[in-house]
């Protein structure tokens, strides 16, 4: 199993570098005609990888498959043992599964992220660059809460039912409790990353970092203007490094992620223990947050309903996690596929509510 993990760990990174140093060498505004192309892309790589689940889980390639599932499902089942392993159909269902869900989820950290932008006034033509930095730390720090939680999985399984708890209380917090608009500069984390480094008062092109004296602190703020004095790092002492705005967004939107991954790690356990669909599943809705971003940042107003239809996808998974048992024994062993079912129709019926709502406001108007 280490070689499969090491060898998609290499395709993960193989693909971040041909997007960092070939297609967005340059720092450029990225319009939504690029980010739908490249969301379909990134759509199309997480949905095509399931054709692998299955070829690889069903000819169990470097042990896939041979480790028990503790979530069950339509799966093989050791006589008189009563574990359940999966089979090529099974992972990938649960693989889809999992990947929509965690997809879904993304969305709502996009609202989040959008509100960092706009309050830190991040210039767009950087944001890429944030974003894409951002998305490293998410799969080094989801990795590791993966590793953890199938970890204490294995060894305490009544950690699954602490997670499916968890899961419904956030769920049922969401639809009761309104996200206000609380200004960042009030967070503590941005807080303690002021006493960590000095924050220059404006950008400097794209960097998180500039030196004083440097030729670094000279750089405009945006590509064209003229540079301008800054207090911060005309007063600091030649050679010392300060940090930009663009660093301060970038910890913002690497802690987001860090409180988002509490929730989504133990939805993707919801579904399956196997932690290769875990881990695999997670990445690929990840990668294509960046894009997502881009082509729905301007349309967040028009999905008023998308956060209550993920509130009801968090319980749903949470209650599928408690009575994982109960619901195999009801449903059959296909139950994953009645659960696919659920969450497509849930976040479906938010998305049609929510354009309905929009457009009979414009046509009020």
């Amino acid at each position: 199993m280490f070689w499969m993990y090491a060898g998609f760990t290499g395709l993960i990174l193989i693909l971040l570098a041909l997007d960092l140093g070939v297609f967005n060498r340059k720092a450029h505004v990225v319009s939504v005609r690029e980010a739908l192309g490249w969301s379909a892309f990134w759509i199309a790589l997480g949905l095509s990888f399931a054709v692998f689940i299955y070829v690889g889980y069903e000819n169990h390639w470097m042990g896939l498959g041979l480790s028990p599932d503790l979530m069950g499902g339509a799966s093989r089942s050791v006589a008189g043992v009563g574990e359940v392993y999966n089979d090529g159909p099974s992972a990938t269902m649960k693989y889809l599964t999992g990947y929509i869900v965690e997809k879904s989820l993304s969305v709502d950290n996009i609202f989040v992220i959008s509100m960092i932008f706009s309050f830190l006034a991040v210039p767009p033509i950087y944001q890429h660059r944030v974003l894409f930095w951002g998305i490293i730390g998410a799969l080094v720090m989801r990795g590791v809460m993966i590793a953890v939680g199938a970890a204490m999985i294995a060894e305490f399984t009544w950690v699954i039912y602490v997670f499916g708890v968890f899961l419904v209380i956030t769920g049922l917090k969401m639809l009761v409790l309104k996200g206000g608009n609380e200004d960042p500069h009030s967070s503590i984390i941005v807080r303690i990353t002021r006493r960590l480094f000095p924050i220059t008062q404006r950008y400097h092109g794209q960097h998180f970092f500039v030196r004083a004296g440097s030729a670094w602190s000279l750089e405009p703020s945006q590509p064209g203007e003229e540079p301008q004095r800054d207090e911060v790092v005309a007063t600091a002492p030649a050679g010392k490094f300060l940090a930009t705005p663009l660093f301060l967004a970038l910890v913002m939107v690497e802690f987001t992620d860090l409180i988002f991954a509490v929730d989504s790690i133990p939805a993707i356990f919801a579904i399956t223990a196997d932690p290769f669909l875990v881990f695999t599943s997670n990445v690929f809705a990840i990668l294509g947050l960046r894009s997502l971003y881009f082509a729905l940042a301007g349309m967040i107003e028009k999905f008023r309903y998308l956060k209550v239809s993920l509130a009801l996808v968090l319980v749903l998974v949470g209650v599928k996690m408690l009575t994982h048992g109960w619901l195999k024994e009801l449903l059959g062993a296909h139950f994953n596929l009645y659960v696919l079912g659920m969450v497509l129709a849930i976040l479906g019926a938010g998305v049609v509510a929510s354009l309905m709502i929009a457009k009979s406001k414009e046509a009020a108007v």
